[in-house]
C-alpha cells in the first residue's frame, strides 16, 4: 500500500475539456495544467453526473447519482446526513478544508469540510436575491445576453477567484510551516474556482492575447436539429446568434481559461516552494463543460461531449505514472471513491461510483466501461421556458445514447463518429443497440416518477423561499459580492439587458 499522501483538489467551473493544451487545443495557453498533465495521467473520457453545476457537484461529493439523492437542479438541497468524501477524510483523522466555490444550497455549507475559507458568492437560501450583476445582468445565466454582452472588461467572478487563489497560496504556506514544525499530518485541501464560467468577459491583457486567434466553432449547427435541442435554442434566443457576438464571447472564454491557468500556477508554485509537491496527490477537474458556440449551442445543459465531458488530470509522484493518458470511461461520480481509496479513509457506504485509482496507476487495470448522466428540471425557473424535462445519457463503450422523455432518443457511435454528427437512433441496422441501451438507461430510472416527485416538491421550495425572503436567516461562508466591480469596456458593449422578471442568479449558474 502506498503512503497516505496530501490531497490538493482543484475544481473549476464550466471548463470545456477540449480548451486546454493537453487536450489538443493549439491556441489556448495552459502551461500549468499542461505541466500537471506531463507529470501525471490525463483522462480523455471523463464525464460529469449532470450538465448543471449543483447536481454535478453534489454527486461528485457523495458518489451517488442525482436521482438517488434527489438532487437534480440548482435549487435542490443535498441532505446533510449523506456522507461525502470530506466526511470520510475527516473520519480518517484529516482536516478537510475548502477554499472558494462549493455551490451547496441550504443550511449545511460544509458537507463534511471542517474548514472553509472565502466561501460562495451566492446565498445559502432559495428565493433570496443572491447577487445583482449590474452592467453584466443576465450574462451568467443561459440567456442570449451572455453572448451579446461579452468581451473586454472585468467580471466579479474573476475578482473572486483572485482572492481564492491568494487564500490557497496562504493556506499552503501555513501548512508548510506547520509541517516543518513537526505537525506532520497530511492535509486535504479543495480549491473551488468560478472560472471560466460565464460572464464571457475578460481583462484587456488576457482578451488581447487571443483577439483574432480563436477560430470559429468547428462543428456547425446541424441542418436538422433534434426537436428538443431546436426548442432549447429557440427558447434561449440563440437560434442564429450573431457571429460577431459569438466570436467575442469565444475569445473572452479562452482568455478566462488562460487566466484560470495562471491562478492554478500560483497554487502549484506555492505547493512546490513549501516542499509539499512530492507527497501530494493533485487532482484537477471541472464540474461540466461549455459548448461556446459549437453546434450553435452555448453553456451546458446537453449531453454532447462539449457539455458533459470534463478535464480530469491526476498527479501523484512515485505512484501515478507521468505523461500517460487513459481512454477508460470514468465519471466525477467515481471521484469520491477514488479519493478515499488513495487517502486510505473509510469507503462511502452507499456510493455507486467506483474507485478508478487502479486505472490511474495502471492502464491495463480492469474497469467498467460504462457511465450515466442525467438532466432533469421543473418548469418554474424562467430559463426553462415553462418546460420540465427528464433526460438521461448512457455511454457504453463506443456507444452513447441520450434519452429525452417525450422526444426521440439520440444514438451515436463515438468510435466512427467522435463529433456526434450522425444520429443512428432511427437506423434499422442499429435497432438492437438502441433498444438495449434504452433498456439500460431506463433501468432504475423512471422519468414519470421523477416528474411527479419534482412537481410535488416545488410547493415545498416555494414555501421555503418565502420563508427565506421574509425571515432573512443568517448566511454562512458567504463571500461579499460587489456588482460595481463588474465592468464592460464601452467599445465592446452589446445591447443592454432586457427588462424582465428577476430570477435569483444561483438558480441558473
Amino acid at each position: 500500500m502506498a503512503r497516505r499522501p496530501n490531497l490538493l483538489f482543484i475544481l473549476s467551473d464550466q471548463h470545456a475539456q477540449r480548451v486546454a493544451g493537453c487536450y489538443g487545443d493549439r491556441i489556448i495557453a495552459t502551461p500549468n495544467i499542461d505541466r500537471l498533465a506531463r507529470e501525471g495521467v490525463v483522462f480523455d473520457n471523463a464525464y460529469c453526473p449532470a450538465p448543471v453545476c449543483l447536481p454535478s457537484r453534489m454527486s461528485m461529493l457523495t458518489g451517488i447519482e442525482p436521482h438517488a439523492q434527489r438532487c437534480w437542479t440548482n435549487d435542490d438541497m443535498l441532505a446533510s446526513d449523506l456522507p461525502t468524501m470530506a466526511h470520510s477524510l475527516g473520519a480518517a483523522g484529516l482536516s478537510p478544508t475548502l477554499i472558494g466555490r462549493l455551490h451547496a444550497l441550504g443550511p449545511d455549507q460544509l458537507h463534511g469540510y471542517v474548514g472553509r475559507i472565502v466561501g460562495d458568492h451566492t446565498s445559502n437560501w432559495p428565493g433570496v436575491t443572491t447577487h445583482e450583476m449590474g452592467v453584466l445582468k443576465r450574462t451568467n445565466t443561459p440567456d442570449r445576453e451572455s453572448i451579446e454582452i461579452s468581451g473586454r472588461g472585468l467580471s466579479i467572478y474573476e475578482v473572486k477567484d483572485t482572492e481564492v487563489a491568494k487564500a490557497a497560496v496562504e493556506e499552503l504556506r501555513a501548512i508548510g510551516r506547520r509541517q516543518r514544525a513537526g505537525g506532520g499530518k497530511p492535509f486535504a485541501l479543495t480549491v473551488g474556482l468560478m472560472l471560466p464560467h460565464a460572464p464571457y468577459v475578460a481583462q484587456e491583457e488576457d482578451y488581447q492575447a487571443y483577439a483574432g486567434r480563436v477560430p470559429e466553432p468547428r462543428l456547425p449547427a446541424p441542418a436538422q436539429d433534434h426537436p428538443w435541442l431546436r426548442w432549447w435554442k429557440e427558447s434561449r434566443g440563440i437560434l442564429g446568434a450573431d457571429h460577431s457576438d459569438g466570436r467575442r464571447a469565444r475569445t473572452a472564454y479562452y482568455a478566462l481559461v488562460h487566466r484560470m491557468d495562471l491562478m492554478i500556477g500560483e497554487i502549484l508554485a506555492a505547493l512546490e516552494s513549501e516542499g509539499l509537491a512530492e507527497d501530494t496527490l493533485i487532482i484537477y477537474a471541472s464540474d461540466h463543460g461549455d459548448h461556446i458556440g459549437e453546434r450553435g449551442l452555448w453553456w451546458k445543459h446537453t449531453f454532447y461531449d462539449e457539455s458533459i465531458k470534463v478535464p480530469l488530470i491526476m498527479s501523484w509522484p512515485g505512484v501515478i505514472p507521468a505523461g500517460e493518458r487513459r481512454g477508460q470511461i470514468v465519471n466525477l461520480l467515481d471521484l469520491p471513491s477514488t479519493v478515499v481509496d488513495a487517502m486510505q479513509s473509510p469507503p462511502l457506504p452507499n456510493a455507486t461510483g467506483k474507485s478508478f485509482l487502479g486505472v490511474a496507476c495502471n492502464a491495463g487495470a480492469p474497469w467498467i466501461g460504462r457511465t450515466f448522466a442525467e438532466y432533469c428540471t421543473h418548469d418554474t425557473p424562467y430559463w426553462t421556458g415553462g418546460m420540465a424535462v427528464q433526460q438521461r445519457m448512457v455511454r457504453d463503450g463506443r456507444w452513447k445514447l441520450v434519452y429525452y422523455h417525450g422526444y426521440p432518443p439520440q444514438l451515436f457511435d463515438l468510435q466512427d463518429d467522435p463529433d456526434e454528427q450522425h444520429d443512428l437512433a432511427a437506423s434499422p441496422r442499429h435497432a438492437a443497440v438502441r433498444d438495449k441501451l434504452l433498456r439500460d438507461v431506463l433501468t432504475g430510472w423512471d422519468p414519470e416518477a421523477i416528474k411527479s416527485y419534482m412537481g410535488r416538491r416545488q410547493a415545498d421550495k416555494v414555501l421555503i423561499a418565502a420563508w427565506a425572503q421574509a425571515a432573512s436567516p443568517p448566511e454562512q461562508h458567504r463571500w461579499p459580492f460587489d456588482a460595481g466591480l463588474n465592468r464592460l469596456d464601452e467599445h465592446d458593449a452589446g445591447p443592454m439587458p432586457k427588462d424582465g422578471a428577476f430570477m435569483p442568479s444561483s438558480a441558473a449558474e
